[in-house]
C-alpha cells in the first residue's frame, strides 16, 4: 500500500467476521486498511504504518433481484463478475470501471466514475444501501434494497470515495438499468481549442441526449471527442446522423468515424503513473484540459487528459517517473484558476517523497474532519490515505 508493508493480513468470510476483526483492532488500536483486488492501494496518501490489512476478497457475493432492477453486492465482488451476471439478464450497473480487476468495494472507496454518467448519474447516485463496518466493530447499514427507500442515503454516500477512512465496506446495494437494445460511438477530432468549444457548444444545444460525452487530449498529437448514443438501433443512427451534421462540419468525412460497440479499453485509466483529477465547470473542460496539456509540456512532462466534457471531471495522466516539479507545475497552474480543483488520485512513491499536497483547496474541509472525528476519534482506519487527515496547506511547497 504505497509502498507500507502491513504488519498483518485477515480475509474476513462475511459481515459477522469482519465485525469481529476490526472490533479486535480497536481493543488493541490497531490501525486499519482494507484491500480489495488491489488496484487502488496506491491511490490517495501514503498511510504511515498499516497494523492490520482487512482483504475483502471472502466479500462475495451476488443477490440480484432482476424483476425490481436491484442487486446486493459483496465488496469483495470482482467487478467483472458482477457486469457479466447483470448481463445475462439484459441489465447493467451504468458506471463505467475505471481500472481494470477491481472489486466493487474498491471502486466505490475510491469513488471515481467513468464516463458514461450523464443519463444515470455518477456512482454515487446508484447507491441505494450500503452495510459498513465501523472502526468499532458494529455494522452499521442504511438504505435498503427498494429504490424508493431514501432512509439512510447520506450515510451511504459518505463512504463512496472515502478510501476506506470511516469504515470497512462490507456491501452495497445498487439500482441497476436495463442494457441498450443498440449504441452508437461517434469519434471525430478536435484540431484546436476553439474548435472543441465550439463543438460541444452545438452539442449541448443539439437535442441528442447523449450517454457520455469524452474528451481525450493527449500533450501531443490531435484532440479527439467521443460521444456515446444509446437507445433502439433506430434511435441511435438517427441520433447519431444528427451528431455527425452538426460537430463534422468542416472536417473530412473520413475522420467523422462512428461504430456500433466501445473500444476494449473504454473509461479504463493507466495503470502505471500519476494521476490527476479536475473538477471544473463543464464549458471549462475543453480550456481546462488544453492547460494541463500546455502546462505538462513546457515542464518537460508529456500528460493526456481524458474524460467527461459534459459533466467537467476530467483526470490528467502522467506517464510512470515524470518529474515531481512538472507534476508540481500543472496542480498549481489548474488550482490557481477560479472555480477550478485538482486532486491528485494516485501519486507515485517520488512525488509522496517530494511532499506534494495531494488535496489542493477543498470546500468544507473541516466539517469533514469533524466527522472523521466523530466516527473514528483514534484515526484508525486508512490512516493518512484520506484529506482528513492530511496536514493540507493551500499551497505545495516546490520540490
Amino acid at each position: 500500500m504505497c509502498g507500507v508493508v502491513p504488519a498483518r493480513t485477515a480475509r474476513p468470510r462475511d459481515t459477522e467476521e469482519l465485525a469481529g476483526l476490526l472490533a479486535e483492532a480497536d481493543r488493541r488500536g490497531w490501525s486499519v486498511a482494507a484491500r480489495g483486488g488491489g488496484t487502488g492501494l496506491d491511490w490517495g496518501g501514503r498511510p504511515p504504518a498499516v497494523d492490520l490489512l482487512v482483504d475483502t476478497r471472502g466479500l462475495v457475493r451476488i443477490d440480484h433481484d432482476a424483476g425490481d432492477l436491484v442487486a446486493e453486492v459483496g465488496a469483495g465482488t470482482p467487478v467483472s463478475e458482477l457486469t457479466a451476471v447483470l448481463a445475462a439478464a439484459g441489465q447493467r450497473l451504468s458506471a463505467d470501471p475505471v481500472r481494470a480487476g477491481g472489486t466493487v468495494g474498491g471502486m466505490l472507496a475510491t469513488g471515481l466514475s467513468g464516463p458514461r454518467r450523464l443519463l444515470t448519474g455518477a456512482l454515487r447516485d446508484l447507491v441505494i444501501g450500503m452495510t459498513v463496518v465501523r472502526p468499532d466493530g458494529v455494522a452499521a447499514r442504511s438504505g435498503g434494497r427498494v429504490v424508493k427507500n431514501v432512509a439512510g442515503y447520506d450515510l451511504a454516500k459518505l463512504h463512496v470515495g472515502g478510501y476506506g477512512a470511516l469504515g470497512v465496506i462490507a456491501s452495497a446495494a445498487f439500482r441497476l438499468h436495463p442494457l441498450p437494445p443498440a449504441l452508437r460511438l461517434v469519434e471525430l477530432p478536435l484540431p484546436s481549442l476553439a474548435h472543441a468549444e465550439r463543438r460541444l457548444a452545438l452539442l449541448r444545444a443539439g437535442g441528442a441526449v447523449p450517454a457520455a460525452v469524452d474528451l481525450d487530449w493527449p500533450a501531443r498529437g490531435r484532440s479527439r471527442l467521443r460521444v456515446v448514443l444509446e437507445g433502439t438501433p433506430a434511435g441511435v443512427d438517427a441520433r447519431a446522423a444528427e451528431v455527425v451534421a452538426s460537430l463534422g462540419g468542416g472536417l473530412p468525412a473520413e475522420e467523422v468515424r462512428v461504430s456500433g460497440e466501445l473500444p476494449p479499453d473504454w473509461g479504463l485509466l493507466p495503470a502505471g503513473g500519476t494521476l490527476v483529477r479536475l473538477s471544473v465547470p463543464p464549458a471549462d473542460a475543453p480550456a481546462a484540459a488544453a492547460l494541463a496539456a500546455e502546462l505538462g509540456g513546457a515542464a518537460g512532462a508529456g500528460a493526456r487528459t481524458t474524460g467527461s466534457a459534459r459533466a467537467g471531471a476530467l483526470v490528467t495522466a502522467f506517464p510512470p517517473g515524470a518529474d515531481a516539479g512538472a507534476v508540481y507545475a500543472v496542480l498549481e497552474g489548474l488550482r490557481s484558476r477560479p472555480g477550478w480543483s485538482a486532486t491528485v488520485l494516485r501519486a507515485e512513491p517520488h512525488l509522496h517523497d517530494a511532499g506534494i499536497d495531494l488535496w489542493g483547496e477543498v470546500p468544507g474541509l473541516e466539517m469533514m474532519r469533524a466527522v472523521k472525528r466523530a466516527m473514528d476519534p483514534g484515526h484508525r482506519m486508512a490512516p493518512g490515505r484520506f484529506v482528513t487527515d492530511s496536514p493540507h496547506t493551500r499551497r505545495e511547497e516546490r520540490p
